[in-house]
């Protein structure tokens, strides 16, 4: 900066034009005629006018003591009285803010009708679900009653169905297999029926160390990792970290739900063709399983084919009809449960089992077993894995209470529904469950069939109990081949995003590109490899944009004190000698080089300004040798630099977030460099953080805070101004003339 421009810091110029109404305190930027004419009044009137600067003064900070402030907030945190125990109660428990107001006449038709639809649809997608959750089915009946009964008393969303999900299935499965395979159990044999020896006896309710086989063993180890998936739920809700769930964005949880549908739809390809093949796990399980199937193709059980193929054609046809014309059905046909019932039919008087071998869902006990603890002994095996686990529940779950709140236009309390979700997976898993989460398909479901609150919940349990307690030993025929055709039909909505996304494509490019990666990852490592690998690539994105953000040089819309992209709009106003600068994205130490090679190709380098200048002294003073006497004596003379068109540079700073220790460095290096070749740097829209690290960086001296201006307007006014007034006297009594 020049020695003149640093002289006017303290400097308060006089107004562009007196009595203007502009809302920046009399700041107004007059055309250049306006200008000519003001300045000709200064050097006619030998008086100095005030030039109206915004001044703002800050509230004091109070001096508070850490320890006192400690001490308060747990007297305050720790203090108990009748009032502050029923807010905690009935915070904990919303089933007793709502419920005692519940209007029967307007709502009970709407909840009944939906809980029992929806329970309707649960009984098959539990049966199906358990398979690829590597369970049992009546354990999936479990889960599903267990979850509708929990959130209905926890739970501050009245649209969401918690229950069993496919990805969390999948992931709880593929645990599952690791675990069972570790324990020396043959993975690549079915278990025998739940209960039931080789010989026949009974071992329902009996499922003690001694006589644990493969089913219950893989319940351990299923409910050991629900219960740590629910301790860190609600760890999370308890140290309020739902922020968690930021890193996860809808494209991320997107492409890898649909990276997961392909690893689900694999997992259950070998009901469809009735092979007996064990699980793979590991990174490229998926073309690890489809090797395999293709190797043992010629095994296929024409009979389980045959029912899937029959399956497929009649679910996937109806199941389109109900969408498309749901706005005028009054509920959706529960093809599911219809095409359940015929196939058990089919096979049982078919006696398809018997007569051409064909995989059965075998017997399904009635009622209840006994409470039992996860094992402890399993929680250092699991513990790792259940992260991710709950991690996904939490997140779907949050999410989508959040949006359907949204559209009905009530609010849901984020921590509340952690809290909720998280017990929906430590209290079942006492009870032989797997991990729950909110399921968008069923929500729909529930939704659109008149769901008004959470009291559809408990009608969606009662069918599930009915189904427990008497229909479920029905079940005994259902071939498997039907279940799995059931779990891949549910895929279609994952698998549909292949058609949004050349609509996401056109909307956010880097979207797409994290989809992809994270479905691409998910599908062909594995589920927990693919969410790492998208979490880590979203926040490298990030990174990036801000490694290499969109930068570009302002003009004024005339008439107005608004500036935007000389490149992006025309007809846009620059004063001659001002460069007004944007840099979208937060100043840190990795993009600093990048800032200031943009300012300077923008507006003008200064090192290659000085490099210029230093080489075209050192060509005048050759010129000036003067040889005497045999001796050469440098004769020296002043030199003079021609001045630069350009005077100052006005850095808008309304899309810098932040500022690191090296952004300020940076900013002082470009003060600096532009200073020493006689250009001032000013500073507008500083937003308070900005403001804070300047000041805590020692960037200005405390005379010099007429650098930092609260917009962008104001300070070309003042930059026009100043250099204009160049040799005039001002209010301080300084002058800005150079020497």
């Amino acid at each position: 900066m020049s020695s003149e421009s640093e002289e006017q810091h303290d400097v308060s110029p006089r107004d562009s034009a007196e009595g203007s109404d502009s809302p920046l305190s009399g700041i107004h930027l007059a055309p250049q005629k306006e200008s000519s004419t003001d300045l000709k009044q200064f050097e006619t009137n030998d008086q100095c006018r005030p030039y109206s600067r915004i001044h703002i003064e800050p509230q004091e900070k109070e001096n508070t003591n850490f320890k006192e402030f400690v001490i308060t907030k747990l007297q305050k945190k720790c203090q108990c009285s009748p009032t502050k125990a029923k807010n905690i109660i009935f915070g904990f428990f919303p089933v007793l803010q709502w419920l005692p107001k519940y209007n029967l006449k307007k709502n009970i038709l709407g909840d009944l009708m939906s809980g029992l639809i929806v329970g309707i649809l649960l009984v098959p997608q539990s049966i199906a679900y358990s398979l690829l959750a590597g369970q049992e089915p009546i354990y999936g009946l479990y889960t599903s009653f267990f979850a509708s009964i929990i959130y209905f008393l926890l739970g501050t969303s009245r649209h969401i169905s918690v229950g069993i999900f496919g990805v969390l299935c999948l992931m709880i499965g593929e645990v599952v297999d690791r675990e069972v395979h570790k324990a020396g159990y043959d993975t690549a044999l079915i278990a025998p029926p739940l209960g039931v020896f080789s010989n026949g006896s009974t071992l329902l309710n009996q499922t003690s160390d001694t006589l644990c086989d493969k089913s219950c063993y893989a319940i351990r180890v299923g409910s050991t990792v629900t219960f740590m998936a629910g301790v860190y739920q609600v760890a999370m809700g308890f140290f309020q970290v739902g922020f968690v769930s930021v890193y996860l964005s809808d494209a991320l949880l997107s492409g890898f739900v649909t990276g997961a549908s392909f690893t689900i739809l694999t997992s259950q390809a070998k009901y469809l063709l009735g092979l007996s093949l064990p699980r793979s796990n590991g990174v490229g399980s998926l073309i690890t399983t489809w090797i395999q199937i293709f190797k043992n193709i010629h095994k296929t059980n024409l009979c389980d084919l045959i029912t899937s193929l029959l399956c497929l054609l009649v679910l996937l046809p109806t199941k389109e009809l109900n969408e498309h014309f749901k706005s005028k059905l009054k509920a959706p046909i529960p093809t599911e449960l219809i095409v359940v019932v015929a196939a058990t039919l089919a096979s049982h008087f078919g006696k398809l089992n018997e007569n051409y071998n064909s995989s059965v869902s075998g017997h399904i006990p009635t009622g209840f077993m006994p409470p039992k603890a996860p094992d402890w002994k399993l929680i250092p095996n699991v513990a790792v894995d259940a992260i991710a686990i709950s991690v996904i529940g939490f997140a779907i779950t949050v999410s989508l209470s959040e949006m359907f709140a949204k559209k009905h236009g009530y609010t849901v309390r984020a921590n509340q529904e952690m809290y909720a979700i998280g017990f929906c997976n430590i209290i079942p898993s006492f009870f032989h469950c797997f991990t729950t989460s909110a399921a968008l398909a069923k929500t729909l479901v529930k939704e659109s069939t008149g769901c008004q609150t959470q009291l559809s919940g408990v009608v969606t349990a009662l069918v599930l109990l009915l189904v427990l307690l008497v229909i479920a030993p029905l079940f005994y025929s259902l071939q498997k081949s039907v279940l799995g055709v059931i779990t891949i039909v549910n895929l279609r909505g994952a698998l549909r995003k292949f058609r949004d996304l050349p609509k996401m494509w056109r909307v956010s490019r880097m979207d797409t590109v994290i989809w992809f990666v994270t479905m691409l990852s998910s599908a062909l490592l594995s589920t927990e490899l693919g969410l790492l690998v998208g979490v880590c690539f979203s926040m490298f994105c990030v990174i990036l944009r801000t490694q290499k953000p969109k930068n570009s040089l302002l003009g004024l819309v005339e008439e107005s004190e608004i500036f935007e992209s000389t490149s992006a709009y025309k007809n846009l106003e620059t004063k001659q000698g001002i460069k007004i600068f944007r840099f979208v994205a937060p100043l840190y130490y990795i993009n600093k080089e990048c800032f200031k090679s943009a300012l300077y190709k923008k507006t003008v380098d200064p090192v290659l300004v000085k490099a210029a200048q230093r080489k075209a002294a050192k060509r005048k003073l050759k010129e000036k040798t003067v040889t005497l006497s045999g001796l050469q004596d440098e004769v020296s003379v002043q030199l003079s630099h021609e001045p630069l068109d350009l005077h100052t540079v006005v850095i808008d700073c309304s899309a810098i977030q932040f500022l690191d220790t090296a952004g300020i460095h940076t900013l002082k290096e470009v003060r600096r460099d532009y200073k020493a070749i006689g250009i001032q740097v000013l500073l507008a829209q500083c937003n308070p953080s900005v403001r804070d690290s300047l000041t805590r960086g020692e960037y200005c001296k405390k005379e010099e805070e007429n650098l930092l201006f609260y917009s962008v307007y104001e300070a070309m006014a003042f930059a026009e101004v100043s250099q204009n007034q160049k040799g005039i006297c001002v209010p301080n009594g300084l002058s800005l003339s150079s020497d």
